[in-house]
Parts: C-alpha cells; sequence; structure tokens
C-alpha cells in the first residue's frame, strides 16, 4: 500500500538525519531526569505517605509528573520534527514530482504522517519504559497509566496534525517550525484568559485548550468529550493540509 510506503520512507528518512537522534536523545535524558528527581522526592516523603490514610501513591506522585513534564517538553520539540515534512520537499523543488507521481494527496499527507506518528511511538514507548520500571519495586495504579499515555498519544497527535499542515503553507522549514510552535503555545494557554471572561466564553476557551483536554487524561479521567476533541483537531489540520497540497497541484 502506498501510504505504509510512504510512512516507512518517512520513517528511514528521519532516523537517516542527526536532528531526530539528537531530539530523540535529548528528550529522553531529560525526562530520565525529572523521572528520577520525582523518585527521589517519593521515597524522602514515603515514611509519612504510609500514616496517612488514601494516600496518593507511586502513579500519582512520580508517573502524572513526569507525563505532565513530558507533554510540554513535546510541544517544544515537535515542531522540529514536522518542519520539514512539505517544506523540505518544496524548497528543494521535489514536490512537483511527488505530485506528478500516481498517487493522491490524501496518500501524501496520511503517509507522511504516519511516518512521523510512527517516531513519536517510539519516544512515548521509550518514556513508557520508565514508570514501568517501577512495577518490579510497587504497584501501579494500571488504569491512571492508560489514561495518561493515551492522552499524550492523543496529544501529539495533534501536534503532529499542526506541525504538518504549517509545513505545508510554506518553503522555509525554520518559519514552519516557529509557525507550529507559536500556534501549540496559543493553544496550551488560551484558556488562561477565561478567569476575565464571562462563563459562557470561559467555557469555550477551555474546550479548546489541548492543556484541559490532557489534564482530563493525567486525573485518569476518560471521558469521551476529550477523545473526540483530539480526533477532530487531527483530522481537521490533515484535510487541511491535502486541501492545501490539491490547491497547489491545481495551480500547476
Amino acid at each position: 500500500m502506498m501510504i505504509l510506503t510512504l510512512a516507512r520512507r518517512e520513517l528511514r528518512s528521519l532516523f537517516l538525519s542527526p536532528l531526530a537522534w539528537s531530539i530523540l536523545a535529548i528528550v529522553q535524558f531529560i525526562l530520565a531526569y525529572l523521572f528520577l528527581s520525582q523518585l527521589q522526592e517519593f521515597l524522602l516523603i514515603q515514611p509519612k505517605l504510609a500514616t496517612i490514610e488514601n494516600a496518593p501513591g507511586i502513579t500519582e506522585l512520580v508517573i502524572v509528573p513526569l507525563y505532565g513534564s513530558a507533554a510540554f517538553i513535546m510541544m517544544l520539540v515537535t515542531p522540529l520534527l514536522t518542519m520539514r515534512l512539505i517544506s523540505e520537499e518544496r524548497r528543494n523543488k521535489s514536490l512537483p514530482l511527488l505530485m506528478s507521481a500516481p498517487i493522491s494527496m490524501t496518500e501524501i499527507i496520511v503517509g507522511k504522517y504516519l511516518g512521523m506518528l510512527g517516531f513519536a511511538a517510539i519516544m512515548i514507548f521509550m518514556m513508557t519504559l520508565m514508570p514501568l520500571s517501577l512495577s518490579f519495586v510497587g504497584t501501579l495504579d494500571g488504569g491512571l497509566l492508560f489514561a495518561i499515555v493515551l492522552g499524550i498519544s492523543l496529544l501529539l497527535a495533534a501536534f503532529i496534525s499542526l506541525g504538518l499542515y504549517m509545513s505545508s503553507l510554506t518553503a522555509q522549514p525554520t518559519i514552519a517550525a516557529m509557525s507550529t510552535f507559536g500556534m501549540s503555545l496559543m493553544l496550551w494557554i488560551i484558556d488562561w484568559a477565561g478567569g476575565k471572561a464571562d462563563a459562557a466564553a470561559s467555557g469555550l476557551l477551555e474546550y479548546f485548550s489541548m492543556l484541559r483536554h490532557f489534564e482530563a487524561f493525567s486525573k485518569g479521567v476518560f471521558n469521551s468529550s476529550d477523545f473526540i476533541y483530539y480526533v477532530l483537531f487531527t483530522s481537521l489540520f490533515l484535510i487541511l493540509s491535502i486541501r492545501r497540497l490539491d490547491s497547489d497541484r491545481l495551480q500547476r
């Protein structure tokens, strides 16, 4: 299938890039440091927790903060990974050649998206190995862990779709990266103005906030509205990316 062929090509090109390896190494180093720091703090307060009824466990005090930090870090590094998806093809004048191939614009976009999603899955898997290592010395809240892994997976899928669209708008990867970061940050903090707005406006801003939907997963709450938000967000920017390439093809 052409989509899977393009996805494998995109994933292989990522691993041939020093940037991708550098990002993977730096992200894992930072998360490992944060994980060990959280674990050390938990061990220090563990005697006090033993005297408290229904005290939070290692999942709430170590794993949840880790994934909260990881979500913000992913917002920073995703633009660097997605900035070249289309803009590099446009800058190298290889986009017309790709468009002239017997494949649809949908296959091009979905193939590139799945390739980047595969790289994101590797990052999430490596990140999750750290919390899973705690299962050998303690009891983890499996439901909470599953919910927060699902949440960060949906969050990354949304970031990647946004980055792909921004990359399709320009021939300059740097501009694509900055645009993606700016949009992601705006959607991350958009509800901060909610306290100064009326109830209806505040609720609307909270719904558009990517952070609020992720926070629900980090509390172990699976709400269909949060899931649908990420699915619609991802689908919207994939469709916009396809329409952008269709527009470019019609102009040629």
